[in-house]
């Protein structure tokens, strides 16, 4: 148990692993949060509330969690546009395995969650930290 701590703690010191960490926990939250919503309202607006209130968590983790700082009303306004660049490129990533690939569709997404790590990454780091 104390190996694990260690590790953890080792671990904990670099943004990327945050990241990692707060990215689970934000898709946790926010897919909890579209189940509970989708018992009173429709798909679309449980879709659409939940990820806004998932671009406002993802704002606090990385500010407090992840990269501890900001840029002040710069971190405010680009971090949606992070969400913007992140579908954009989802839904190129899609649609390429499921209509070029034959890829299944049920299982694209999760390549597209993938692939699109590095890119969040490198945008909300320059979000909250700049170069």
């Amino acid at each position: 148990m104390l190996m694990i701590n260690m590790l953890f703690e080792k671990l904990m010191k670099y943004s990327a692993f945050r990241f990692l960490l707060s990215g689970g926990l934000n898709t946790g939250v926010t897919y909890g949060l579209y189940l509970v919503l989708l018992l009173v309202v429709p798909y679309s607006w449980s879709y659409t509330i939940s990820y806004l209130c998932g671009i406002i968590f993802a704002f606090f983790l990385g500010r407090f969690l992840v990269f501890k700082s900001d840029r002040g009303l710069k971190s405010v306004l680009y971090l949606p546009l992070v969400y913007v660049a992140q579908y954009l490129f989802g839904m190129v990533v899609l649609w390429v395995l499921v209509a070029k690939f034959a890829f299944y569709p049920e299982f694209a997404p999760l390549v597209v969650v993938v692939l699109s790590l590095p890119l969040t990454y490198a945008l909300s780091h320059w979000v909250f930290v700049g170069r």
